[in-house]
């Protein structure tokens, strides 16, 4: 008899977590360039097939959050509060990540930072992943204000708001990679992410308010 759907979903999402745990391991090891699909398979017990099947590119592997990634700033404006513009919705987001250590804003540790930034591979993989989150938060602020998200208004206000953000999370890897603890980092990234979110206030202050 066929298993239940739900412990069938729990298998598949067990083989996938074991898979990037492996391969993480071995990226941090021997450098993402130097570490093969085949490797990865043998270490994780599974057939080279059944890795692909899971992650389509082998940078995938290494990234394993993408679409969390890419949604996390639509997704602070959609559920912004009644009175609440896009901007300090965003620094609330913001602030909570930091309260809570987030990966996603870029508490990833020393080894996965510093796997990520000696990979040109993966660096690349980063910026493209930056620049699908600003697309992305175009389109919910469109929507917000209800204009098209080609509109140059939109397209300026995500450029800002997804720079700041690109900014505080290469902030975030460097300190991390210079030898800070997590709880120095936020204490130095909470002063300077409210600088940075002060600076678009004047402009940005009464823009999309829910």
């Amino acid at each position: 008899m066929d298993a239940p759907l739900g412990l069938r979903e729990t298998k598949k999402q067990e083989t996938r977590q074991l898979i990037s745990d492996h391969a993480t391991r071995l990226f941090i090891e021997q450098g993402f360039e130097n570490t093969t699909i085949a490797e990865i398979a043998a270490a994780a017990r599974v057939a080279k097939k059944t890795v692909t099947n899971y992650f389509a590119r082998k940078e995938d592997l290494a990234l394993d959050h993408q679409d969390e990634f890419a949604a996390t700033l639509a997704h602070a404006v959609t559920s912004r509060r009644s009175g609440e513009s896009a901007l300090a919705a965003l620094r609330r987001a913001f602030e909570a990540a930091i309260t809570a250590r987030d990966p996603v804003a870029g508490f990833s540790g020393p080894a996965f930072s510093r796997m990520v930034t000696e990979s040109p591979t993966l660096s690349a993989c980063l910026r493209g992943l930056h620049d699908q989150r600003e697309h992305v938060l175009a389109d919910a602020l469109a929507e917000a204000v209800g204009v098209r998200t080609d509109d140059m208004t939109v397209r300026t206000v995500a450029g800002l708001l997804g720079a700041v953000h690109r900014v505080l999370f290469g902030r975030i890897q460097d300190l991390t990679l210079a030898g800070h603890t997590n709880d120095e980092i936020a204490e130095i990234v909470t002063g300077e992410a409210a600088r940075a979110f002060d600076l678009l206030e004047p402009a940005l202050g009464d823009y999309a308010v829910a």
